[in-house]
């Protein structure tokens, strides 16, 4: 399996896997053009892909969708729960694929769609597999579950919301307050020190790679992140590079991993 984020943030998200001959993308928030630039940083033409999942219909989530997925006639993916949200935003004829809270395959890569809280009808967490390898995909929610955490159990590699800085957005003057609750909501976005607490549990059910992702430009940067992570972590001893890594995606394209 190889994985790799082409993109994070509220200027587009755009996550890339392989499992042998199977590609699928995890949403599609950039332009064509820049995503074709960016899946050719891969060696991978747009050709290749064989689906897209969506995990919600935001437009930094699905803004790319439309002119990617008509022009190679890519299925799109997503839970029937967001179904009628996800059509309202697609203008051009392209095939969507609703499923339903079952575990099914794309190919060679086993899907597991499971729920999290953010403001829309359904926005979508995953666990992508092959084999016993086992990878997860978590944004754009505003607070965590036993379940939630349960779900990602025994996955090696996570991209796990860190939003943004508590304090960063509290004193951000460019935000209205209304703006600031919906952030700190419990449908909104993950802090860092919320992440941070995430990490520590799946620490002991056998991740071992963490790539903090959806940051905030405005509250947050990926200095802020990984330092309040680290230090949340080393207060209760477990050092970074050692017991756990941790990574940071931003608006460029990021580590490229193979499990």
């Amino acid at each position: 399996m190889r994985v790799c984020n082409l993109s994070s943030g509220s200027d587009g998200n755009l996550t890339y896997i392989e499992c042998g001959e199977t590609k699928v993308l995890i949403d599609d928030g950039l332009s064509l053009k820049e995503t074709t630039k960016r899946l050719c940083l891969l060696g991978v033409s747009p050709v290749e892909i064989n689906a897209v999942l969506v995990t919600h219909e935001h437009t930094d989530h699905i803004k790319g969708i439309d002119n990617l997925c008509s022009k190679y006639n890519i299925p799109v993916y997503v839970h029937k729960d967001g179904l009628i949200s996800l059509k309202s935003k697609i203008t051009k004829n392209i095939k969507i694929i609703p499923f339903d809270d079952f575990d099914f395959e794309i190919g060679n890569l086993g899907v597991q769609s499971f729920a999290i809280p953010h403001d829309v009808e359904r926005c979508s967490g995953y666990n992508l597999y092959e084999n016993n390898k086992k990878i997860s995909i978590l944004t754009d929610l505003g607070h965590t579950t036993t379940e939630i955490v349960n779900n990602l159990a025994g996955s090696t590699l996570v991209y796990l919301e860190a939003n943004h800085d508590v304090n960063l957005l509290m004193n951000n003057p460019k935000y209205p307050y209304s703006l600031k609750k919906r952030i700190l909501g419990n449908f909104g976005h993950l802090s860092n020190e919320s992440s941070a607490k995430v990490i520590y549990q799946l620490l002991q059910n056998g991740t071992k790679q963490i790539v903090l992702s959806h940051l905030s430009k405005e509250n947050n940067s990926p200095n802020t992140a990984y330092e309040q992570v680290v230090n949340y972590l080393q207060n209760r001893g477990v050092e970074e590079g050692v017991h756990i890594k941790i990574d940071v995606a931003t608006t460029n394209p990021g580590a490229i991993f193979k499990l």
